[in-house]
């Protein structure tokens, strides 16, 4: 028995129930539901299989990906330009060409990666695992080509982000703003990324079934994923912090400290550890961190040169898509310093902060910022809050519009501005 009408949020469960404090809910609204409408949701009865209950549940954000997905490919197929690469090599350029030979060769051997003169090159090194071993592991299975297993393992990952944030911010407020959330995430700027052959993907979707098991409190799911996003990008530290801040509401309320303290110590270890292999490897405990300054200029600067990138656009910038990179970087900032005044749950908060961060504090190449603010989420709850309090027939059509803008976005960035992303 199924019915299509959006049911009342229930009350959060008490303590003993298994919920984490520290929650907020925002009001389930009371207009029609929109999309959540269109899918039937399963009873909760005994008698229900679990696979139908499953696919009910997981169409409405699969089927927003779906959609975000051929929109992004139609308009970079639309975009590309006489005589430049093909639509696959778009989507595996800059950076995704290392994760491939990473991919298909491994890691150089051990020693520190060196001119003649003695100074120190860029090397594979620099890009986590986790990416590259998945898409060595299907190219493996299915007898693929490395190319279509990264742009396999992306869209699978993809996919699975989307569900799992569906389901994170359907139980921190409810399902509209989850379903939004999604929208939103997979729409943004440069979500084009999500689809190519780079590790955002992967790591989103690790990010957020650390952050949705630990609100759950179950604790070995976190350590996994909170591991996994450690082994996918330098970002997977502020996964590791946010399971730390929500085991610390946990063992506030009296429960046990064993699993959370486990899984904190277990998600804060996988992104040091790479770095430990790394510097074992080249012989410097600071390895990893002289590779990327000597191969691509980047390091920690506490923000210093994208405060000074966004400063020059902003009062004379040389062209559209330069201002609108530093207006998408005070977007994320004026959007994470909003979202804080809806009193996300502390972990939520704590990752986007620490991602966005992490993204903004370092050198070189602010045409790859939006990139890497695409896993940060926390600026995206006002917006996605808003338009699910909104009513279906004003919230639709803007979320609609953001999802064409965004798309057309970044596929006019990777086709025809072309520059590093």
């Amino acid at each position: 028995m199924t019915d299509f009408a959006l049911q009342p949020r229930p009350a959060l469960p008490a303590p003993e129930e298994g919920r984490p404090a520290g929650a907020t809910t925002g009001p389930v609204s009371g207009h029609a539901p929109g999309l959540v409408a269109l899918v039937p949701r399963a009873r909760r009865s005994r008698g229900a299989p679990r696979a139908r209950r499953l696919a009910l549940d997981w169409a409405p954000p699969l089927l927003l990906y779906v959609v975000a997905c051929a929109l992004q490919l139609g308009l970079l197929a639309l975009l590309r330009q006489p005589g430049s690469p093909a639509l696959g090599r778009l989507l595996l350029g800059w950076d995704a060409r290392l994760f491939l030979d990473v991919a298909q060769y491994g890691y150089p051997a051990p020693g520190a990666p060196r001119d003649l003169s003695g100074a120190w090159l860029g090397s594979n090194l620099a890009f986590f695992p986790l990416f590259p071993a998945a898409v060595r592991l299907v190219h493996l299975v299915t007898g693929a080509s490395s190319g279509d297993a990264a742009l396999a393992v992306s869209r699978v990952a993809g996919a699975v982000a989307a569900v799992l944030l569906y389901r994170l911010f359907g139980r921190l407020y409810d399902r509209r703003t989850g379903l939004f959330m999604v929208l939103l995430t997979v729409a943004q700027p440069m979500a084009v990324v999500l689809g190519m052959g780079y590790s955002e993907a992967v790591f989103l979707a690790c990010a957020a079934g650390a952050l949705l098991a630990a609100h759950r409190g179950s604790w070995a799911a976190a350590a996994v994923c909170g591991v996994l996003a450690g082994l996918t990008c330098p970002s997977g530290l502020a996964v590791g912090v946010a399971i730390g801040f929500g085991a610390v509401l946990t063992v506030r309320q009296g429960r046990s400290w064993v699993g959370p303290l486990l899984a904190t110590v277990a998600a804060c270890s996988a992104m040091p550890g790479y770095l430990l292999w790394v510097g074992l490897r080249t012989g410097r405990a600071d390895g990893w961190f002289r590779i990327q300054q000597a191969g691509w200029g980047t390091a920690l600067d506490w923000g210093a040169h994208s405060w000074d990138y966004v400063t020059d656009q902003m009062t004379g910038g040389t062209g559209w898509a330069d201002v609108s990179i530093a207006l998408l970087v005070l977007a994320a900032l004026g959007g994470s310093v909003l979202a804080l005044l809806w009193r996300p749950w502390p972990p939520l908060a704590l990752y986007g902060l620490l991602v966005t961060a992490l993204a903004i504090g370092q050198s070189n190449y602010a045409s790859c910022k939006p990139r890497l603010l695409v896993p940060a989420l926390l600026f995206l709850l006002p917006c996605a809050v808003a338009l699910a309090k909104a009513r279906p027939w004003v919230a639709w059509p803007i979320a609609g519009a953001a999802m064409l803008a965004g798309s057309w976005y970044g596929a006019y960035l990777l086709a025809v501005w072309q520059a590093v992303i």
